[in-house]
């Protein structure tokens, strides 16, 4: 459910060569009759045309490489230009059926031929049905087994809700203007048109609102899904070094591109070299399951209660340390200078495994075997 783009990017582009042609139409349409309820369809229909090349104008910016400006990519772009699509949703389609309905209502205009709305209004139904299904079909791909309410609520792809929501909205929107002018040809009140026009304006802006709290959610930062979480999950604890998950966080850069952080207490008697190569290993993992976990922090930790034991040796500022780590200390700080000796004056480089174990990105504390032992306050090697 947290993907969907190319099946999105093909609804995208049904439902704005639909949204093209059924605008054209209902613009005609109004010049014959001069019914309000066909100008709002077609200023709908304009505004969603118009939606539908941004929401590819975001994703075309979501591919754009990382920067040192952007360092996680830019593929919240996608996000942001369907929460744009939302606010022209509301002005555009919302705010200008509003006022032209209650224009209407206010100062009723009969309708000249209403055989031109039936016809252009029928056309749009065919026409925005084709896209409807279209957009059925593809979320349907991804969907799996949520109810419609929870796809749109917990997708993390942002164009198939917009898409779903807009051309559903399109097609209500035409149901009402075909009954509202049905009507107003029927009884002789052109009030009804102007009602029709009033309600459309309701529908859009119900619409509109939806679609801004869902893209403002996104735009912010979801977590994964909860399948995704249960398979990260399952993929760091399967590690047979792996003692416990402590605490795990994770949020979508965009639809297709996840972020990973998370606490893991180890084996207690790997070295620092063992405990960079099981972090490595977690990474593979967790990406093997979760192919969009791309970006991942790892920090190895121990929980309170083992913290708190007697075997786990902390550092802190004040505090004794034990002779046997300082001598071990005051031995690497000897050793210091001739491992940074040229390699012309014959004098041994650095030991790999050192080297290894300054490079690694974890934080721990040495026992009196020389082996690391996990801890928050620990000792830092880089």
């Amino acid at each position: 459910m947290a993907g969907g783009g190319e099946h999105g990017t093909k609804a995208v582009v049904a439902a704005m060569i639909a949204n093209g042609s059924v605008a054209v139409a209902k613009f005609v349409g109004f010049l014959f009759t001069g019914a309000s309820s066909l100008l709002a369809e077609s200023v709908h229909s304009v505004a969603d045309t118009g939606n539908q090349a941004l929401l590819l104008l975001g994703g075309k910016r979501a591919q754009k490489d990382a920067t040192a400006q952007h360092p996680f990519g830019y593929g919240r772009e996608r996000y942001f230009w369907s929460f744009v699509v939302a606010i022209v949703l509301f002005t555009l389609g919302a705010v200008f059926a509003s006022y032209e309905g209650i224009h209407k209502i206010q100062h009723p205009e009969p309708i000249s031929d209403a055989r031109w709305a039936y016809g252009v209004l029928s056309f749009g139904i065919l026409v925005e049905g084709w896209s409807f299904r279209t957009a059925i079909v593809e979320s349907n791909k991804v969907r799996g087994r949520a109810s419609w309410t929870q796809f749109i609520r917990n997708a993390r792809s942002p164009e198939l809700p917009v898409v779903l929501l807009e051309d559903a909205g399109a097609m209500a929107g035409m149901v009402i203007a075909i009954a509202a002018v049905a009507t107003a040809d029927v009884t002789g009140e052109p009030v009804w048109d102007g009602i029709g026009t009033l309600s459309i304006g309701i529908l859009l802006g119900i619409i509109a609102i939806i679609l801004i709290i869902e893209m403002k959610s996104l735009l912010i930062g979801e977590s994964a899904t909860k399948k995704d979480v249960e398979a990260i999950t399952g993929a760091i604890q399967v590690d047979p070094a792996v003692r416990r998950l402590i605490s795990m966080r994770t949020q979508h850069q965009g639809p297709e591109e996840l972020l990973v952080g998370a606490k893991v207490e180890l084996d207690h008697h790997l070295s620092f070299p063992e405990v960079c190569e099981v972090v490595n290993r977690i990474e593979r993992n967790v990406r093997a399951n979760v192919p969009m976990a791309r970006i991942m922090y790892i920090e190895p930790d121990v929980t309170e209660e083992r913290r708190a034991g007697p075997t786990i040796s902390e550092h802190e500022p004040g505090h004794d340390v034990p002779d046997e780590i300082r001598a071990r200390i005051d031995a690497d700080a000897v050793a210091a200078p001739s491992a940074r000796a040229s390699p012309s004056s014959g004098t041994p480089g650095p030991d790999p495994a050192a080297s290894a174990v300054r490079h690694c990105s974890c934080a721990g504390v040495l026992d009196g075997r020389g082996n690391t032992r996990q801890g928050r306050s620990g000792f830092r090697v880089h």
